[in-house]
């Protein structure tokens, strides 16, 4: 069974609510049909109700079962206008503005969510990222005993030896642009968690640099050192090594020779860029010339599940990120 196969079997076992915010996208339609057919989520599309319709009778698409909810017509627009004005009033919000946010279907989307009537939202195909987490931040805001929202990628490599059976997380790769070494070492705690939860084995981080064990000096290798200092420190029984040269890190022969005492042994499953130039190069190389499955930007350290997609997204994409939203709603 693939990653997603028991992601989706997992999702089964106790259904959740998701909302799809971007319901004119044809690919979140086609994504809608895919999840009813397979049952593993209930979805909420938030958009123009006619529109949505006409779009999925155009392109033939199956959406019977899915949930749409119009924000112009919605009984609830009041009460999520006030609702939207109380959180944000603090920051300057008025009673007008939170009117007109309301009628986005993002904004109207993280407002269900908050008064839970549903349990996680999925946008990006037609959002950037900042448009899908400011409201996420504005109103579901973070989760307890987080001190930093970041994004990661699971990717899953066919025909591949290395990590968890070709499966990784590789993080940061969506959000944070120059991470300092205490918003390093909270990337990699939460990246461990996520690993955990999504696919039920140990998280093995390595935190990556183009140096291993001192092999290169300079303000850049001293940051992941600092950052594999700080996880160790907070996080004792969690195995991490750093910094780490890539091939060292997953490639055990490689291991052997580069760093011989590493508790890692060339087994690392999840990995830690140094910054979002590397993190996002990283995931689309990997993406691109192993046509591995990459799934994401997935968020974490939000108080309920919010998942952006990359714009580049298909279908199935959307569809797998929906899988994993109702997990991690679990």
């Amino acid at each position: 069974m693939t990653f997603i196969e028991e992601i989706k079997q997992r999702a089964k076992q106790e259904i959740k609510t998701i909302i799809l915010p971007e319901a004119e996208d044809i690919r979140v339609l086609q994504a809608t049909e895919k999840v009813m057919k397979e049952k593993y989520a209930n979805i909420i599309l938030v958009g123009n109700e006619e529109n949505i319709l006409q779009k999925a009778r155009t392109n033939k698409v199956n959406i019977e079962g899915a949930k749409i909810v119009d924000p112009q017509t919605s009984e609830d627009y009041d009460k999520y206008a006030n609702l939207l004005y109380e959180l944000r009033k603090h920051k300057g919000m008025t009673i007008e503005k939170a009117k007109e946010l309301v009628l986005d279907p993002v904004y109207y989307g993280m407002l269900m969510v908050k008064d839970n009537k549903a349990d996680g939202l999925v946008s990006g195909a037609a959002h950037s990222t900042s448009d899908t987490l400011r409201p996420a931040l504005q109103i579901l805001k973070t989760a307890p005993d987080t001190k930093l929202v970041s994004a990661f990628f699971v990717m899953v490599v066919p025909n591949c030896e290395y990590g968890e059976n070709g499966v990784f997380i590789f993080g940061d790769s969506g959000l944070n642009e120059n991470p300092n070494p205490e918003q390093l070492s909270e990337i990699a705690i939460s990246s461990s968690k996520s690993f955990k939860q999504l696919v039920g084995k140990d998280a093995k981080v390595a935190m990556l640099s183009y140096s291993t064990y001192g092999s290169a000096h300079s303000e850049l290798t001293e940051k992941v050192i600092e950052a594999t200092k700080l996880v160790k420190e907070k996080q004792q029984d969690l195995l991490v090594d750093g910094e780490l040269q890539l091939d060292a890190a997953i490639i055990p022969e490689i291991a052997k020779s580069k760093a011989p005492n590493s508790p890692l042994k060339g087994e690392a499953n999840v990995l830690i860029f140094p910054d979002l130039n590397a993190g996002n190069i990283g995931y689309k190389l990997v993406q691109r010339l192993a046509k591995a499955e990459a799934y994401g930007p997935l968020c974490q350290g939000i108080a309920k599940p919010v998942n952006d997609l990359s714009r580049g997204c298909n279908s199935d994409d959307i569809a797998g990120v929906v899988a994993i939203t109702a997990v991690q709603a679990q």
